[in-house]
């Protein structure tokens, strides 16, 4: 925890950006019997009965500080499909930078062990040594600024109902321009000093605390 939050309080380096990586899923539901369309005093209104089209994943990362974010929908969410977002994040996004600071959950597809197994042992090197990894605790996913996007991202694009895949691209990069145009940053206020005090029962008991 200690070390995220050390991180979040770095000064901001475009050659060493902080970007927090996350991935969430939406369900694809058509409407076979169609909808109503906006009225005067009421919004767009489904029909109750919706058919099942799978689910999408939904690849997202924040540099929070100038509040850049990127989404990025995908079928499907395994270590290769992962591998090809932070090799896009380095090559694409930040060609620029000297490393990129990533912060990320700890899920056992979001390591350099998935760089490794899907490309070769060169290019898996190159990529991994342009990344300086930096995870969440185990049930502290909270601390990832991604998940305050995510969240936005779910209020603002996702809560309709949205029946294919190409719609869902399509909603996303409206949002996605809107935020980027927008450039809100992150204002992140817990730091290390503040979880040695409210979150105190969760660090070790020494003699010093003790006395």
């Amino acid at each position: 925890m200690e070390d995220v939050l050390d991180v979040y309080e770095r000064a901001y380096d475009p050659k060493r950006p902080v970007v927090c990586f996350d991935e969430t899923s939406k369900e694809l539901r058509e409407t076979p019997r169609g909808s109503l369309p906006i009225e005067k005093g009421r919004p767009e209104r489904h029909d109750y009965e919706y058919q099942r089209n799978g689910t999408a994943n939904l690849f997202t990362w924040v540099e929070p500080l100038i509040g850049r974010v990127k989404v990025t929908v995908t079928g499907r969410r395994t270590a290769n499909d992962f591998a090809d977002q932070i090799k896009i994040l380095i090559d694409e996004d930040y060609p620029d930078a000297d490393c990129v600071v990533l912060v990320l959950d700890n899920l056992n597809t979001h390591n350099p062990g998935a760089l490794y197994q899907r490309f070769s042992p060169e290019e898996a090197h190159r990529i991994n040594s342009k990344i300086e990894w930096h995870y969440t605790p185990e049930h502290a996913s909270w601390l990832n600024m991604a998940e305050i996007q995510l969240s936005i991202l779910a209020r603002q694009c996702l809560a309709n109902r949205i029946g294919n895949r190409e719609q869902l691209e399509q909603a996303v990069r409206a949002w996605m321009s809107i935020r980027n145009q927008t450039k809100v940053p992150v204002k992140w206020q817990f730091t290390t000093k503040d979880a040695r005090i409210k979150l105190r029962k969760l660090y070790p008991v020494t003699e010093s605390r003790l006395g």
